[in-house]
């Protein structure tokens, strides 16, 4: 399995970044990395109030899975938050 080397808080906040900026979403750059690169942290907050929907997983993730490992990786997700 892959591993990621950001937080996510970080990977959210790019891809919103992303969002507003890129051509291929809602945005106007042709090519929104350097945009994204300089604004990714004015979307922390949202990747936050993401973070925090995430936390209870739906009934039917929680089938599939440990809901309280889900849980707990959210929350440290949140934590490392706080330190970006």
């Amino acid at each position: 399995m892959d591993v990621a080397n950001t937080a996510l808080a970080e990977r959210i906040a790019r891809a919103l970044a992303g969002l507003d900026h890129s051509a291929n979403a809602d945005g106007v750059e042709a090519s929104a990395s350097v945009s994204v690169d300089e604004t990714w942290r004015a979307y922390l907050e949202r990747a936050d109030a993401v973070l925090r929907t995430m936390r209870e997983p739906s009934q039917a993730m929680a089938r599939s899975g440990d809901a309280a490992v889900w849980a707990t990786m959210i929350e440290t997700a949140i934590t490392e938050s706080e330190a970006l």
